[in-house]
């Protein structure tokens, strides 16, 4: 049988060889942990690559989003804008047409008023006229005094202006300023 050293040289390699399996059983143990540890950062790196990827696609898609908005905001102020010229041209327009349309009835206003007093100055004429065809002198001059103080000079303005109305050849005819005139003189 064996000796004492052999035995204990054989306990002693027994003892190392195990120490040896406890040894590499603790290392393959950490070499396993350590590539499953690497195998879940690798697929928490990719889950993140993936994660940031669909972030940035949602961050271009809201960008896109936003700059259409944006270019559909900016292209409705530019409508807005030639929109609210159009209309500031159609006001001053309707402006213009209004001042032209005061400035025409004004005229005509004007001219409605100055073919009133000539008329009123003609019939004032024709009675002044009929009165001293009549031999009614006092009458007239009284009546001619009136009308005289109440506008002093009118019925020979409104006369003068329808005596300007008249041609040359209607003024040889009868001309209303002359028989005023002579009618003036013969009274006073």
């Amino acid at each position: 049988m064996s000796s004492e050293p052999e035995r204990q040289d054989w306990a002693a390699r027994r003892r190392e060889s195990k120490r040896a399996r406890k040894k590499n059983a603790v290392l393959k143990y950490l070499v396993i942990l350590f590539a499953v540890a690497f195998l879940l950062l690798l697929y928490s790196y990719f889950a993140q690559q993936r994660s940031n990827r669909e972030a940035i696609d949602n961050l271009q898609q809201t960008s896109n989003s936003a700059a259409q908005t944006l270019q559909n905001i900016i292209d409705e102020r530019d409508s807005l804008k030639e929109e609210n010229t159009a209309l500031n041209a159609q006001i001053g327009q309707l402006e213009h047409d209004r001042d032209s349309a005061q400035h025409t009835a004004q005229e005509a206003e004007e001219s409605l008023t100055d073919t009133q007093a000539q008329v009123k100055a003609l019939n004032q004429l024709n009675q002044l006229r009929t009165l001293y065809n009549k031999g009614r002198y006092s009458q007239a001059r009284t009546l001619l005094e009136e009308w005289e103080s109440a506008a002093p000079g009118a019925m020979e303005a409104a006369l003068t202006t329808a005596s300007e109305a008249l041609t040359e050849e209607e003024r040889a005819l009868y001309d209303p300023l002359a028989a005023y005139q002579n009618l003036v003189d013969w009274l006073v």
